[in-house]
């Protein structure tokens, strides 16, 4: 059983790893820049690559997109080409490097792109970007960040020092694909969370259990969570179907927007025409919140 997880955990790093090697196709349309700097904690110079219309005086809706990988893995490219069709749909729209397990534990992560949404808003202007219209995406660890950001826009302790510290957090929208919800239910569901999970949170649900449920955005929901869109596999092997199932429940309780798109039979890393209806559904998710 050891030996198969570690087989397709290796899988999906390589089809990360593939899609985060390919160079986006840029249009005339669009502006591309690579390695912005947004935040320096720890000298580590976190970046930010960012696509935004040419033509225009804005300001224009944004949206950050944070990259999977387990908490310990990925690359902010692997949404470099997400980022250019945004930006030829009429949104500002940077995907962003964040700390990695296991020498940056939770909550540095969130700390990163706590800063991110802030540097965004402070560079405002030099981007035409709307401060009253960001949004968020990610997918796996990157969708948890995601919807962590959309349940925690007024919790001081998960703002980190990253700088810009007079602006806002918060976020319009979030578009959660496949991000666990709730880690103290993750072991025995997922074929990784016994070893993902004690590199990020320090320590296993029996000597870590508080981190886990203060890193849970489940435990974090509250009637000021931000409008959110979950889209998730029913066969998904590392973030079991029923997370979302329950962060949408909860959400809808506190009396937050909530939809869950379910795609029957699809795993985690979408293909085909899964991929397709889980784009769709996140171009009109964001038109609907960012644009009106």
């Amino acid at each position: 059983m050891l030996k198969a997880s570690l087989i397709a955990l290796l899988g999906l790093l390589l089809v990360i790893q593939a899609s985060a090697d390919a160079a986006p196709q840029v249009p005339d349309s669009v502006i591309w820049e690579t390695g912005v700097e947004y935040s320096n904690p720890e000298d580590e110079h976190l970046q930010l690559n960012i696509a935004r219309p040419k033509a225009g005086a804005g300001p224009f809706p944004t949206v950050l997109c944070i990259h999977g990988g387990g908490f310990r893995a990925g690359k902010r490219d692997s949404y470099d080409a997400l980022c250019v069709k945004l930006a030829e749909r009429g949104y500002v729209a940077a995907t962003m490097t964040y700390r990695l397990a296991p020498k940056h534990k939770f909550p540095a992560a969130v700390h990163d792109t706590k800063a991110a949404v802030r540097w965004l808003r402070a560079n405002a202007a030099t981007y035409k970007i709307n401060p009253d219209k960001i949004g968020v995406t990610g997918g796996s660890a990157g969708g948890h960040l995601a919807q962590f950001l959309g349940v925690t826009a007024d919790v001081p302790q998960f703002e980190g020092k990253g700088g810009n510290p007079a602006q806002s957090s918060r976020v319009n929208c979030v578009v959660n694909v496949y991000g666990p919800s709730d880690f103290t239910k993750s072991y025995g569901k997922s074929v990784d969370a016994h070893e993902v999970l004690p590199l990020w949170l320090g320590g296993n649900l029996e000597t870590a259990r508080v981190i886990h449920i203060q890193s849970s955005p489940l435990y974090w929901v509250t009637p000021n969570a931000a409008p959110t869109l979950c889209i998730h596999g029913t066969e998904d092997k590392y973030v079991a179907h029923e997370q979302a199932v329950w962060l949408i429940d909860k959400l809808k309780a506190a009396t937050v927007e909530a939809e869950l798109l379910t795609l029957e039979g699809a795993g985690h890393g979408f293909k085909g025409a899964d991929a397709e209806k889980a784009e769709k559904a996140l171009f009109e998710y964001f038109d609907k919140h960012l644009k009106n």
